[in-house]
């Protein structure tokens, strides 16, 4: 008799929750669905636990654009380009988009399933057959993984899948290599190894600012204020931060300024007629033929950044500052950008240990 009544209360909690449901998927309207799933979470309260009203809430959400979508047959490549959408909104560099569209593209290419399918089996073979394919390492694989992650993440908090395929494929852990940085030394024979003043210009300013190289293109004549050794650049996100630069970089930025015949508003711009803004490019072919030249190891323009970040902390500069001349939202990423000087960490050791 008892078993008779919990199972008639169990039918009857079933009834009467279809009977709000087909009642619900009546509606199509974006507003009206919002209303109708009140009204089933309302009615619904006093036979569930807060756990199962959440779940209860993902599970009619996700169905009914599932249903909703089967019926405007939004396509893979389509999702991708509501996600790219978003990034583009939120502020991603055009670069960063670039990024997430060529990942996740060929991503697409080898699991043609629809997206709602696709398990995590699924992506942990991609990962697996793109390794052996392209003999990449574990750094590479990393990257792609994260991106792949975000576009999953991004679709299940905008419930177009019930739960991201990657939750279960943690980062892989690769070798920490510390990264070696411009010594004294290195800094002083690129300068002599400079035979033109925009050169030797944008060497001291990457140097004592630590911007990036993006942002030292993006530069304008009238953002450089030299009495006051500071420019304004704006970073990721086109997020506007005050920036300082030292002595030597105001004396060969004035130089290179004044020297220019040019009016182009563009700080750096190329040697030759038209004069055009230098690009990205420009900056990381030349510093690479010029270290070249010079026999120092791998010169670009983030070793000049990730320099200029290990000589602050090793001079004392709180971490906290460096974070703010750098730009990063997150202490963590000022962490890995400074390199502490094994020399520094020696005398340390002996100041205060032997």
């Amino acid at each position: 008799m008892k078993i008779h009544h919990i199972f008639s209360n169990v039918t009857r909690k079933i009834r009467f929750f279809r009977k709000n449901l087909l009642y619900f998927l009546q509606k199509q309207e974006c507003r009206k669905m919002e209303n109708q799933i009140y009204n089933i979470l309302n009615d619904m309260a006093e036979f569930l636990n807060v756990m199962q009203m959440k779940k209860l809430q993902k599970v009619l959400i996700y169905h009914l654009n599932e249903a909703k979508q089967v019926q405007e047959e939004i396509s893979n490549e389509k999702y991708l380009e509501m996600l790219l959408t978003a990034k583009q909104i939120e502020g991603c560099s055009d670069r960063t988009i670039q990024y997430y569209r060529v990942t996740i593209e060929h991503m697409l290419k080898r699991i043609t399933i629809p997206l709602r399918q696709i398990a995590t089996e699924d992506i942990r073979q991609y990962l697996i057959d793109y390794q052996k394919i392209n003999n990449c390492g574990k750094v590479t694989i990393d990257n792609i993984r994260r991106n792949l992650s975000s576009f999953f993440s991004w679709l299940e908090e905008e419930d177009y899948i019930l739960k991201s395929p990657m939750k279960r494929i943690h980062k892989i852990k690769t070798k920490k290599v510390v990264k070696s940085t411009i010594s004294d030394e290195g800094i002083e024979k690129l300068r002599d190894g400079c035979k033109e003043k925009r050169d030797l210009a944008m060497i001291d300013l990457l140097y004592s600012t630590g911007i990036r190289v993006g942002e030292l293109v993006n530069l304008n004549v009238d953002d450089i204020d030299l009495e006051g050794r500071e420019c304004i650049v704006y970073g990721k996100g086109d997020k506007e931060r005050r920036v300082y630069f030292d002595a030597k970089a105001k004396v060969h930025l004035k130089e290179y300024i004044e020297h220019r015949k040019d009016d182009n508003k563009a700080l750096f711009v190329t040697l030759d007629a038209p004069y055009d803004r230098l690009k990205i490019s420009g900056v990381e072919i030349r510093l690479r033929n010029l270290g070249r030249k010079l026999q120092l190891e791998r010169i670009h323009p983030h070793k000049f950044r990730r320099s200029m970040a290990t000589r602050a902390i090793d001079k004392g500069m709180p971490i906290e500052q460096v974070q703010k001349i750098l730009g990063h939202s997150q202490i963590d990423t000022t962490m890995q950008y400074a390199m502490v000087n094994q020399n520094n960490v020696k005398t340390s050791h002996q100041k205060y240990l032997n």
